[in-house]
């Protein structure tokens, strides 16, 4: 725990940005996360072969009571689709350990390169003035049922991320109210997280370079989760209430732009 000391502001900021935007939008944190997790952890002589599966494993861990607390938040405002939740969770929960156990037997490298090609294009998809676009007006059912809500849960596992980053964009695409969106991601993304994390203790429990090392609980660096999740959970309420006060435009433009710094930076560091 000594060793994260100088990085304990940084941790504390992050985990209370990502706090506020899984609140605002939906978004477990992760995308925020991540980034910051991944810089820090490099300078913690973390396994260079399993920096970014520690990285990861570390964000879902810091989303499971973030999530909660967000979801908890909008429940009570109303703005969940508990329907929705119900035909999707079991696919939800498979897709998010199908994600881990794929992302175990990828090399950190392409593990990095998946993270940064996918949150490029999230960031650029952020950048244009697409809110309003529509495929539809309802969900779609049938084998999207099972496959929208399992591709969502798998890449997010296997990024770090909660899935809002991709469920509230399908969601919004077919008709979805975007307040109503963003209450159900926080769900989803509580949901993807606890699949995810758990997947990843167990996947990362004998790797001999983690095994005797008393910071890791599989793959995740618990530490780091320990100083990020309180400050996370306690910024999350807040911006679930902002979430139905600020214009999301501004705010999607700027965090596209992190988005595409932030892919730059994992795929090329």
């Amino acid at each position: 725990m000594d060793a994260l000391f100088p990085y304990l502001l940084l941790l504390l900021a992050a985990g209370a940005l990502a706090g506020f935007l899984a609140g605002l939008l939906g978004i477990g944190g992760g995308i925020v996360m991540t980034p910051v997790l991944f810089l820090v952890l490099e300078r913690l002589s973390v396994p260079e072969a399993w920096h970014m599966h520690v990285t990861v494993a570390t964000s879902l861990a810091v989303i499971v009571p973030t999530g909660l607390v967000s979801a908890r938040a909008h429940w009570r405002r109303g703005s969940t689709d508990a329907a929705l939740l119900r035909r999707w969770l079991v696919w939800i929960l498979l897709g998010a350990a199908s994600g881990a156990l794929l992302a175990r037997q990828l090399a950190s490298e392409t593990l990095a390169d998946v993270f940064g090609a996918i949150a490029a294009l999230l960031g650029l998809k952020m950048l244009l003035p697409l809110d309003d676009l529509r495929l539809g007006e309802r969900i779609p059912r049938g084998i999207w049922t099972a496959a929208s809500p399992f591709l969502i849960a798998l890449v997010s596992a296997m990024m770090g991320i909660g899935g809002a980053t991709f469920s509230v964009p399908y969601m919004t695409l077919f008709g979805m109210p975007i307040h109503r969106a963003v209450g159900t991601a926080a769900a989803i993304g509580a949901a993807i997280a606890s699949a995810g994390v758990a997947s990843y203790v167990l996947g990362g429990w004998n790797v001999a370079a983690l095994a005797d090392a008393a910071s890791y609980l599989g793959f995740v660096h618990w530490p780091a989760a320990v100083v990020m999740a309180p400050a996370a959970m306690l910024a999350a309420p807040w911006g679930a209430r902002a979430a139905h006060a600020l214009p999301h435009r501004a705010l999607s433009a700027v965090f596209g732009i992190f988005l595409l710094l932030a892919a730059a930076r994992i795929a090329f560091g």
